[in-house]
């Protein structure tokens, strides 16, 4: 069952890795690297089983090469999880056996901040290895990349609520988030600075008590009222799969927009979503600004050009509606279509991508101790 379902997302390699000791059980997925190593962060999370851990790292990897491929990045699609508790399970040895793991891949795979790890952790992975982004500023990196995802969210979803409502910014009107994580968080701040009402939810009370203190006026429902709510926008900002066939039918908002991964339980959601009146700004599109971030520390770290890339998501997403409007598509394929075709043509001209590390040490990456 593993190697099939591998086949069927097409991945070149994936990595299970096992340190008994340190108590790691992890997977890492590289999907694709035609553009380039495959970048895209590491997961803590408490697993069920393997199987839905491998689940996810296929599912994750495969939307970092879209995600890459339509954010115009020359890097490939890659993710890691660890099967663990991130509030009882994390330690200097876990994350260190967790950084030798991936210094072992040779540079194929280049890991950052995901839900469950922070710059903390990827402090301890830079001990072992040099591909890993998103470490302190102090060894030339850019720290958290969630306030960069928080922003190109934003500037998605700008660019939807034009395309639906005919008007400039986000003012009156009430966004409904699911989750307040680290982007989550950052998130329903900069949605406060834009005057919109927003109504959000999470499971972790602290999380929730953490954004009341710095939004005031923040409203909090139950995690299953967030679907119900009278909303425009609805941003996903937690778990994969929050549309799916049963949410589908509760949301009333107009737009979709937010930065979790995967918000699609399957691919013809988007199709119903269109057919439901409801405009969805594919979330691999919009929620790329973490990924930029990162990936501007691989030539030297300059957050202006980061805030600058960041900010053209806002023009990447009108382009991505413009193109299903015309072609008479949903959003989610037009998306697909124009990342697969990336890294079809550039494929062309590079080939798969290979050696990366050939003839290059640790000493020669913009991160060398």
């Amino acid at each position: 069952m593993p190697m099939t379902e591998i086949r069927e997302y097409g991945h070149e390699q994936v990595v299970f890795c096992n340190n008994e000791e340190a108590g790691l059980q992890a997977i890492i997925g590289i999907h694709d690297t035609t553009l380039g190593p495959g970048l895209g962060g590491c997961r803590m999370y408490p697993y069920s089983s393997v199987q839905d851990a491998l689940t996810d790292a296929l599912r994750l990897s495969r939307g970092m090469s879209y995600k890459a491929a339509a954010a115009g990045l020359n890097l490939g699609g890659g993710k890691a999880v660890i099967i663990g508790d991130p509030k009882k399970d994390k330690s200097e040895a876990l994350f260190r056996a967790f950084g030798r793991a991936v210094e072992a891949l040779g540079g194929r795979y280049i890991t950052a901040e995901d839900v469950g790890t922070d710059v903390n952790d990827m402090e301890y992975i830079f001990m072992e290895t040099a591909s890993v982004t998103g470490v302190d500023a102090s060894h030339g990196g850019s720290g958290d990349p969630s306030p960069f995802t928080a922003l190109g969210v934003l500037q998605g979803m700008r660019a939807a609520c034009e395309a639906v409502f005919n008007g400039d910014g986000l003012k009156g009107h009430t966004v409904a988030v699911q989750g307040l994580g680290h982007v989550g968080f950052h998130l329903v701040k900069l949605l406060a600075d834009e005057g919109a009402r927003i109504v959000a939810c999470d499971i972790d009370k602290e999380k929730v008590q953490a954004a009341k203190a710095e939004v005031p006026g923040l409203e909090i429902v139950d995690g299953e009222q967030i679907f119900d709510v009278d909303m425009d926008v609805f941003a996903p900002c937690a778990m994969g799969s929050a549309i799916n066939d049963k949410t589908i039918k509760r949301i009333g908002a107009k737009v979709v927009c937010g930065a979790a991964n995967n918000q699609l339980d399957r691919d013809e959601l988007g199709a119903e979503l269109t057919s439901k009146g409801v405009l969805y700004a594919p979330d691999y599109v919009v929620n790329a600004g973490g990924l930029i971030n990162v990936s501007v520390e691989l030539e030297g770290y300059s957050r202006e050009q980061a805030l600058r890339l960041t900010r053209n998501i806002y023009y990447n997403t009108l382009k991505i509606l413009r193109m299903a409007r015309k072609e008479g598509i949903p959003t989610n394929q037009a998306a697909d279509r124009l990342a697969e075709e990336r890294i079809r043509s550039i494929g062309l001209v590079r080939g798969s991508f290979s050696n990366f590390n050939r003839g290059r040490g640790k000493g020669d990456h913009p991160f060398s101790r």
